[in-house]
């Protein structure tokens, strides 16, 4: 039986976290993200944070979508990120590939080739 204040804590975690992250995907916690980003050797900043951020909404409004436009991902990251570097600072933060690896971490499933080295990919 688990602990009952345990569960509460991690009752109202989930909440802030769906709260902070609305478009999340339901099996997707912070602690998750922090977990597989020191695993690939990455201390989540704030800026992670809001890349994680600007991946899961594009995803939820792109939800039911055939496929994810790669292109159209990679504009919409740098645009976000524009008056920080751009595309230039997030490979800065995500080594691996600011779509590969920054969709690992935000739980969502890279779009078709966004791994694919021969394509340019990183990770």
């Amino acid at each position: 039986m688990m602990n009952p204040t345990a569960e509460n804590h991690e009752t109202r975690q989930g909440i802030a976290a769906s709260r902070v992250f609305p478009h999340a995907p339901e099996d997707w916690t912070p602690a998750i993200a922090e977990e597989m980003a020191r695993a690939e050797g990455i201390e989540l900043s704030d800026d992670h944070w809001e890349a994680v951020r600007g991946l899961q909404e594009y995803f939820a409004r792109h939800e039911g979508a055939p496929s994810i436009n790669m292109r159209e991902l990679h504009d919409a990251l740098d645009e976000r990120f524009h008056a920080r570097g751009g595309i230039k600072a997030l490979y800065l933060m995500f080594p691996g590939g600011p779509i590969a690896q920054g969709c690992r971490i935000a739980g969502l499933k890279a779009p078709y080739l966004a791994t694919d080295t021969s394509f340019g990919s990183v990770s």
